[in-house]
């Protein structure tokens, strides 16, 4: 809802309100978008919502040779960044829009001045970093911190079929923002003008949002949600002229009565998949279940997988910090990928604190998700430190539709 309110300021500030209840309301039917995925409260979700505030910042009307609110428009820069990487690359159309010539004459303003104002807005984002940066490393976790957020997110591989099947969809799912921010650049109405620099800075964060969205050559769906907030800023103008009668359209698909039902259909369709998917999520696994009845909250158990859902389902805490394993067995988030072997990826050092953590607080229950050795990417029995301790210490007590239950002894 915040994010919509600030493309509701951005679309206001540049053109009228219908126009800023057209983003808004774009932006609230296209942002959780065909997968039950976009609902969820993570950092792709979450970093929209600085970078959306800190446009508008950028955008508001003030011809004043110093321009303050640049500072913390930098700065909510900064934070989206640490919300999720990608989302730094949204400062550098925005950074560039402050330098444009375009922008210097709709201001009135001298090139000492634009750089200036670029150079406040710089310094609010850096002022972010730095100040973390500082904590961090008084906690004496700077260098782990650097490894997770950038260290560990290397590209071993591009999952070009998951990229094209992926990309095909966010188009056919979000085709009329598409469409209507596609018209409204080539539209020859002069919808954007007295408006050049914002159109460019627009266009330029939507290229830059794609590569954000590309960035980890996953292309996991919740990703493409850094795409919405420019298109639908660069479309709303667009249906704004069409919906009020100002202009015609010559497509009749993007007739208003067309595009009222189109976007009720996508509505409709996005609440069911969304509830499909979400489906078979409501009850606890089975897994969960078991170490619930049969485990007191004081108990901490294990997870060797990629499915840290089963804490939640247990109500039990994790025996380690890696509540997912892949720093252990270099799993590469994306899916798997035959004849690569991860072993170059694990974490150095991560074995040792395994076995660090399981000494200050033992796993009561062990859950092996993938206990087959013909089907798995990573059996235990391949992993010796793991594969003795269960030998030595654990038996098992249940199968369930997840894996294996192991018990110490």
């Amino acid at each position: 809802m915040e994010g919509a309110s600030g493309l509701y300021v951005i679309g206001c500030e540049l053109f009228d309100r219908n126009t800023g209840l057209i983003a808004a309301l774009f932006y609230t039917v296209f942002q959780p978008w065909w997968t039950w995925k976009t609902l969820s409260f993570d950092g792709e979700m979450i970093m929209n919502l600085p970078i959306i505030w800190a446009w508008a910042i950028a955008f508001r009307r003030n011809s004043s040779p110093m321009r303050p609110e640049l500072f913390p428009a930098g700065a909510l820069l900064g934070a989206a960044f640490l919300l999720k990487q990608p989302a730094a690359i949204a400062a550098v159309p925005l950074g560039i829009y402050l330098l444009l010539p375009s922008y210097r004459a709709s201001r009135n303003l001298t090139r000492t001045n634009s750089i200036m104002q670029a150079i406040l807005f710089t310094s609010g984002f850096f002022a972010v970093l730095g100040l973390v940066t500082i904590v961090l490393w008084k906690q004496g976790i700077l260098r782990d911190a650097l490894y997770w957020t950038i260290g560990d997110h290397d590209i071993p591989h591009v999952f070009w079929q998951k990229g094209i099947m992926t990309t095909l969809a966010f188009v056919a799912a979000c085709l009329p923002a598409i469409i209507g921010a596609t018209l409204a650049c080539r539209d020859k109405s002069e919808i954007w003008a007295g408006r050049l620099p914002e159109r460019i800075a627009l266009l330029g964060l939507l290229a830059a949002s794609a590569i954000g969205a590309a960035a980890g050559a996953r292309f996991y769906p919740h990703y493409y949600v850094q795409l919405i907030p420019a298109l639908v800023l660069l479309a709303a103008p667009y249906y704004a002229q069409i919906w009020s009668g100002k202009a015609q359209s010559r497509y009749w698909l993007l007739r208003p009565r067309t595009t009222y039902a189109w976007l009720t259909l996508t509505v409709i369709v996005f609440s069911i998949t969304h509830w499909i998917g979400l489906a078979s999520r409501r009850a606890p696994s089975e897994t969960g279940r078991y170490l619930f009845t049969h485990s007191v909250p004081e108990d901490r158990i294990f997870v060797w997988g990629q499915t840290p859902e089963i804490y939640l389902d247990a109500h039990r805490r994790p025996a380690c910090r890696y509540i997912t394993t892949f720093p252990l067995t270099g799993y590469v988030f994306g899916g798997p990928i035959p004849g690569f072997n991860t072993r170059s990826r694990i974490l150095p050092g991560a074995w040792t604190i395994l076995e660090q953590d399981f000494a200050t607080h033992p796993p009561t229950y062990i859950v092996d998700v993938h206990p087959d050795p013909k089907s798995a990417y990573y059996p235990v029995k391949n992993f010796p430190i793991l594969a003795k301790l269960l030998a030595d210490r654990y038996q098992p007590v249940a199968q369930t539709a997840e894996g294996v239950i192991y018990r110490m002894r």
